[in-house]
């Protein structure tokens, strides 16, 4: 599982910079360019917008500019997928550098938080034209919804059907860099589809569980704008950061549970010194999880270790039954009612990580096993061959044999383990590599893409608009971009994936991780309504 270390920056609001009108061209063609705003939150003292650029034309646009006024007392306070500049009362919004051209009849969206309820921009144009299209430039397109206040009953959801699980990570250090926050598990529309939420990752040191990231977890304080309820922490609140935010999230949405995962690719090193007194570590972990600061928030634990008797990061030699009892221990600890979960490796090969440890002697112990079915192939082999991170089969040419998903999930099913407590894998992401010549997997390469927050590693939500997948094999999509080869998963390919789910009577579906969606969850939503 994707597992980079954790980036203690915070991303701020960009200086108040004044800035001088500056004609950006573009070749047009038949048709407009367009910007709308689009309101989709509104508490009364902050408020949420989308706007959404459209190439109407027939030709693409190399760039595009955004320019707006807001009504006199209206602020935004933070933005994200656009850099924005302000003087006074305007704006100006410009394309990230990563986001490359926009084709004909594409669409990119960017938003931002504003103070005060919502209000329409006075003024927009979109490269010098008014942003409805209209030949006045100071027409005023963008749409005005009904100022709303946030919901204290639950939303109408449409949750996938009985039985069947979604199951998404949210990654603790995304509320730095990534500037994503509980809030947007709402926002997204995405907090209706998942049943439930693995919160990533607690540590294990000292042969226990241990708190991973104090500050994002319970310490940090959440404005109003930020909040998920629009009402903002309080210095001497008992329970801040993440954990308040969920605790919010679960009050709006009854049905989610939240799950709280220890691990991962860093921190499954301590794990070996865990499975030497498994009782005491299970101990922990329960004084841990159900700690009258937020016992409340917690519906179970889910062990990340990568990997039992095998090697991850680091290498364990703590014998096949290591896992298993370590199980059984959290099991006995944490009671029946309890979810105790895992997520294992999808080495399907002959004599690989899953014939390492006695994941079928655990099942009895667990509610459900999610086998990591994406990584198997990536630049940390910089010169190629390229192939698909997340093959769902084999083909011809594939570089490692048993490194696919349907050899992880017979494997797993032949030992034993019941295909409803199995869920099947999803990346929102992409691996990629550069210096590519050749568009179908198999070609050679000088090393990984360059990546927004890692080398060879990039969010679904960039890869769909800076380079959209051109194939499709093995039931997962790929593309080339000038040198550059990426390969990921794509609503497409998600339902293809999600009618393997439901052929196999799988459990249901898991990913990796919620902020590499698009704002407006386009891939849970291909996997929730994948499993009708």
């Amino acid at each position: 599982m994707r597992r980079p270390l954790r980036q203690a920056l915070w991303a701020g609001l960009a200086a108040a910079l004044a800035v001088a009108a500056v004609p950006v061209t573009a070749a047009f063609g038949a048709g407009s360019l367009t910007a709308s705003f689009t309101a989709t939150s509104d508490w009364g003292t902050g408020h949420e917008v989308r706007v959404t650029v459209t190439n109407g034309t027939d030709a693409a646009v190399s760039t595009w500019r955004v320019e707006f006024d807001l009504p006199a007392g209206t602020t935004i306070s933070s933005f994200w997928d656009a850099d924005v500049t302000r003087s006074g009362d305007h704006y100006v919004a410009v394309q990230k550098s990563w986001a490359g051209s926009l084709a004909p009849g594409a669409t990119f969206s960017w938003g931002y938080i504003g103070t005060g309820g919502y209000r329409a921009p006075l003024t927009c144009t979109i490269n010098g034209a008014a942003c409805g299209g209209a030949s006045d430039p100071t027409a005023t397109p963008p749409t005005t919804p009904p100022t709303t206040a946030p919901p204290t009953t639950p939303p109408a959801t449409d949750p996938p059907p009985a039985g069947q699980k979604v199951v998404g990570y949210f990654a603790q250090w995304g509320v730095y860099a990534r500037n994503y926050h509980v809030k947007n598990i709402h926002t997204s529309g995405s907090a209706s589809k998942l049943t439930h939420i693995l919160y990533a990752f607690g540590n294990t040191t000292g042969g226990r569980c241990t708190i991973g990231d104090s500050y994002a977890d319970y310490e940090r304080a959440y404005t109003a704008a930020e909040s998920v309820d629009g009402v903002a922490d309080t210095w001497d609140q008992p329970l801040r950061g993440s954990f308040n935010q969920l605790r919010k999230l679960k009050r709006m949405y009854p049905h989610l549970k939240v799950i709280w995962s220890f691990g991962g690719w860093t921190w499954s090193g301590g794990f070996t010194q865990a499975a030497q007194n498994p009782a005491a570590f299970a101990e922990s972990c329960y004084n841990l999880v159900e700690d009258p600061r937020w016992a409340d928030v917690f519906d179970g634990i889910d062990i990340d270790w990568e990997y039992p008797n095998a090697c991850g990061l680091t290498c364990d030699t703590s014998g096949p039954n290591a896992f298993k009892n370590l199980i059984a221990a959290l099991r006995a600890r944490f009671g029946p009612s309890a979810l105790v979960t895992a997520a294992i490796t999808a080495d399907g090969s002959t004599g690989g990580k899953i014939d390492a440890a006695d994941y079928a002697g655990a099942i009895g112990n667990l509610d459900w096993l999610m086998p990591m079915t994406y990584d198997y192939f990536g630049a940390w082999a910089a010169q190629g061959p390229t192939a698909p991170h997340s093959p769902l089969y084999s083909y011809d040419g594939i570089p490692q044999q048993g490194f696919w998903s349907d050899a992880a999930i017979q494997k797993l099913k032949s030992k034993g383990i019941p295909a409803s407590k199995l869920l099947l894998g999803i990346g929102f992401y992409g691996r990629g590599w550069t210096g590519v010549t050749q568009s179908a997997p198999g070609g050679t390469a000088t090393g990984p893409a360059p990546g927004t927050y890692e080398a060879g590693v990039e969010d679904y939500k960039v890869l769909r608009n800076t380079c959209p997948a051109t194939g499709t094999i093995a039931g997962t999509a790929y593309a080339r971009c000038g040198s550059n080869w990426w390969s990921y998963d794509t609503p497409a390919t998600i339902g293809g994936k999600m009618a393997y789910v439901r052929s196999q009577g799988l459990g249901g579906s898991f990913f990796w991780e919620l902020s590499g969606d698009t704002s407006n969850g386009e891939l849970i939503t291909a996997i929730s309504n994948g499993l009708r």
